[in-house]
């Protein structure tokens, strides 16, 4: 068991390591920043240690505490320094669905055209949520596409488009999973299987296309019966 730690935790340190040294890149306060943060929690706890007369018992939950500030500041700033290197990149949104909680069932590129601007499928609670990423100009008429075959598949079901970017009536990639989790919840589990299974049934997604460039989720499969747009 003390062999297995052991291998474990080199790992984990290696792991926060690489997450730090690519934050820093785009976020060269961080160091800083989380140091701050975790001195003045300790600071403050301590101090109303001395003033009540518990100064050990309250150092220890402020090191606590410390720790724990440090470790969410950390991991926010982290996050949005992720998000902002797949920033415009095809195939960052997919990369987001797929690490969406559990009860949404993920389809990357349900449709894609010669440019290699491309409409991922998400299934929920929500309904059908159609996530489109790429040149504005041009993949609103593919995602409306999209949207209007999908409709007819599931009539009964809400169908909703999303459009990733900093324009009007867009979503920013680092808002796309809040946006999501912010519909109105409609259909129970079951239907959300169901719902699923019938636009899979439907041989949507594309064959022989060769694969976007940028952050695509690990072990995307790209299934048969579509075709290119």
């Amino acid at each position: 068991m003390a062999r297995k730690d052991s291998t474990e935790n080199p790992g984990r340190l290696k792991q926060i390591a690489l997450t730090y040294k690519m934050t820093k890149r785009s976020d060269p306060r961080v160091g800083l920043v989380v140091a701050a943060v975790g001195i003045v929690t300790l600071g403050v706890l301590l101090g109303i240690g001395f003033l009540v007369g518990h100064p050990v018992y309250l150092g220890i939950l402020g090191a606590l505490l410390a720790f724990l500030a440090m470790a969410i500041i950390f991991g926010r700033r982290a996050e949005r320094a992720a998000f902002g290197q797949m920033e415009g990149q095809i195939g960052a949104a997919a990369a987001v669905l797929e690490n969406m909680k559990r009860g949404w069932s993920i389809t990357p590129a349900v449709a894609m055209n010669r440019n290699q601007d491309v409409v991922h499928r998400a299934v929920g609670k929500a309904g059908v949520v159609l996530v489109a990423e790429g040149n504005p100009n041009r993949v609103k008429s593919l995602l409306a596409s999209e949207k209007r075959k999908t409709a007819r598949i599931v009539s009964d079901v809400p169908v909703h488009d999303v459009l990733v970017g900093h324009g009007e009536g867009q979503v920013p990639l680092k808002k796309l999973r809040t946006h999501l989790l912010k519909l109105p919840r409609v259909l129970p589990g079951a239907r959300v299987t169901a719902v699923n299974d019938r636009l899979r049934a439907m041989g949507d997604l594309m064959s022989n296309m060769p694969m976007p460039k940028g952050p695509l989720p690990k072990g995307m499969r790209m299934p048969k019966g579509g075709r290119m747009r």
